[in-house]
Formats: structure tokens, sequence, C-alpha cells
């Protein structure tokens, strides 16, 4: 279980976010989702204890594989010996990755389905297949959890497909519990069993995506009308922003919340 408590975090006198309280089960998926500037990155180095909590107190393994928004340099590493890197930790300060460490790495990249990429220079790779790597390498640390930031920014759509369809074998194995952010609420519905939805003025909402992820609570969260569709039997229903509106310009909700779990 990974979990925050009364968590805040602050630079100067500004609070970057303030009372978030969660905890995940293992092998559950979290999406944190908010409009630019809400504290998301910054609400995920906490996590990962990159940065310290300026109140509340964190709960985290140890060891956790972390795939970045985009991976800078490398680019004539074989995929091999990126998805390799992930085993520094293992290998003390002056120790060499061994057959042991290579043969994780290239397991790794069979789980994520990119073998193929084994011996490919990175900086041949698209972007989402570049995002598949780093999420092998991220596995070849065997942490159990995995912490994503924002996945598929700046992915076309065929690349999103890719990277979701790893992640979706990903959460069906169960075998990790994954914290990832998002611009993409689709994303969310798709991937995650609980949603962590960072509004303005401090206000955080946590629960079960089903009960978050509502139409109104999506159009409060970014300020902009959404339609639903709704899924096919088994599939999870189709979010989209409807964009050119007016604004709807929010405002804060106020008194007792009904229906999900909410933090105080």
């Amino acid at each position: 279980m990974i979990a925050l408590s009364n968590a805040g975090m602050r630079r100067g006198q500004r609070w970057i976010f303030r009372n978030v309280s969660f905890d995940l089960p293992d092998g559950e998926v979290l999406a944190i989702l908010g409009c630019n500037g809400r504290g998301k990155t910054t609400l995920l180095r906490t996590l990962l204890g990159s940065l310290g909590l300026s109140e509340g107190t964190r709960t985290m393994p140890s060891v956790v594989g972390y795939v970045p928004q985009a991976q800078g340099g490398g680019d004539q590493h074989r995929c091999l010996d990126i998805v390799m890197m992930g085993r520094s930790g293992r290998l003390g300060l002056f120790g060499l990755p061994g057959k042991a460490d290579e043969a994780a790495a290239l397991a790794a990249l069979a789980t994520v389905g990119a073998s193929q990429f084994a011996e490919r220079p990175f900086g041949h790779l698209s972007g989402g297949e570049r995002q598949i790597v780093l999420l092998a390498r991220a596995l070849a640390t065997e942490a159990k959890v995995l912490v994503l930031d924002e996945p598929a920014a700046s992915l076309d759509l065929a690349n999103q497909d890719l990277l979701l369809g790893v992640l979706m074998r990903l959460r069906q194995a169960r075998s990790h519990t994954i914290v990832f952010t998002t611009h993409h609420p689709q994303h969310g519905l798709i991937l995650a069993d609980r949603a962590l939805m960072m509004h303005a003025g401090d206000e955080i909402l946590y629960g079960p995506t089903a009960d978050m992820m509502t139409d109104g609570e999506l159009a409060r969260l970014y300020g902009v009308p959404f339609v639903r569709h709704t899924g096919a039997v088994g599939r999870p229903d189709i979010v989209s922003p409807i964009l050119g509106q007016p604004s709807l310009h929010p405002k804060p909700r106020t008194g007792t919340y009904i229906g999900h779990d909410h933090l105080s």
C-alpha cells in the first residue's frame, strides 16, 4: 500500500497543495488529474521522496519504478542499455551489470512487448516507443510500485494507444501498484481504479474513478463542458471535452459531498 496522510507542500508562503490524504491498495491504479499549476508533478515528487513534505506523512516502498515525461539524452545507446540502467540501484557504487541484470532487462522488454527494440538505438524510436522502453526500465528495477508523470504527454493518438495497451496489460495482471498523472480524462477512465482530482483552492477529491469522474466534476475541474458516450458492455464510457464554448467559470462547491469518498 502507498499513502499520504494530511500531506502538504509549501514553497515560501505559498502552499502548492495541502490536506492530501489517500491510501491505494496493492495492485490498484490511481490517476491524478488537474489543470496546469495545481501541483500534480510536485505531488508525484513528494511520493517519490525527491521532495520532502512540509506537513503530513508519506508511506512508500524504498524502491519505486519511475517513468518521466521524457528521457533526455541516451539517443545512441541501445534500448537494452537504457533498460539496464534500471538495475543500477542493485549494483552498488562501483558495480557493473552482469548476466542476471541483462536477463532482467530483456524480461522487462518482453513484458511490455518491446523485445524487438533491444538492439536498436534509443534515439531511433518514436515518442510512444521511447515511453514503452522507459516503462521497461522502471519494471527492470523489480519495484512493485510504478509512478508515471504524464506518460502520454506529447504523444500522437497511435502512440497513446500503444502505451495505454501496455499499461492495461499491467493493470489486468495486478502485478503492480500504479500512480500516474494525466491531462487526458479518458486515460483515467480506461486505466484507473481510483482518481485524485486537484481542484483550485486546495480542494482535493479522492475516490473510485466512476464516482469521481462524472461529467459535472470534470467540467468543474477543467472549466469546460464534457459529453459522455456510454461504452459497450464491459467497456468504459467515453468522455470528451466540448471546446470552443464559453467558459463555465466554475465556482467552488460548498456543503457536504455525497456518494463518494472525499478529503476533508
